[in-house]
């Protein structure tokens, strides 16, 4: 298991500590820490905090699942978004579960995802299959949003990113019309509840 954060650790062990069927192998505080536990330990579930400083859940996912191509993996986090569960389920999660829900769901999430099932939280689910036709925002896009929600105008983000206040604007528009945005501010909105940009 591997958040960065001690009372969540504390939090799932004490959760745990009933479950007759489960025993936790190792805790770790980082996505590096979480890969060199799997290595050694090589549990039949792992639990990933999805951010984590260093290496994030999701590139620890990836380690992971380059060690072990069936290593069972849980996403653990804050973020409802189906940006974020998208990419974790494309890595090869296969649970993805809320903090907020953890007490109540972790133990059954643990032993179906055990059992070889994929464990998804209906309102991400629900989220997922609302945008699944949806147009992803690359990797500039995501960029220039970043800065907009930072209080950029055009023209500062065209300077910091080395490219013209049309281009941006231009950006700006896709964005905009990706997000069904009625502006910026709404656009920023948008994209921190999907998980386009980090909270």
């Amino acid at each position: 298991m591997a958040d960065d954060h001690a009372l969540v650790r504390d939090g799932v062990t004490f959760s745990l500590a009933h479950e007759t069927d489960m025993k936790i192998v190792g805790e770790a505080s980082n996505g590096q820490e979480a890969v060199e536990l799997f290595h050694v330990h090589r549990p039949d579930v792992t639990l990933l905090d999805l951010q984590m400083p260093g290496m994030s859940g999701l590139d620890a996912l990836l380690a992971i699942r380059t060690i072990s191509p069936t290593a069972r993996v849980v996403i653990i986090t804050t973020f409802a978004g189906d940006v974020q569960a998208s990419r974790a389920l494309k890595a090869g999660a296969a649970g993805y579960l809320l903090k907020g829900t953890m007490r109540k769901e972790l133990a059954e999430t643990i032993r179906r995802v055990h059992a070889g099932e994929r464990r998804i939280p209906y309102d991400v689910a629900a989220s997922l299959a609302d945008h699944a036709n949806s147009d992803a925002l690359s990797p500039r896009e995501i960029e220039v949003l970043r800065r907009a929600a930072g209080g950029s105008s055009n023209k500062r983000i065209g300077v910091g990113l080395g490219i013209t206040e049309e281009t941006v604007k231009g950006h700006m528009r896709n964005i905009l019309s990706k997000l069904g945005a009625n502006d910026r501010t709404h656009a920023v909105s948008i994209a921190l509840k999907r998980g386009f940009l980090d909270g």
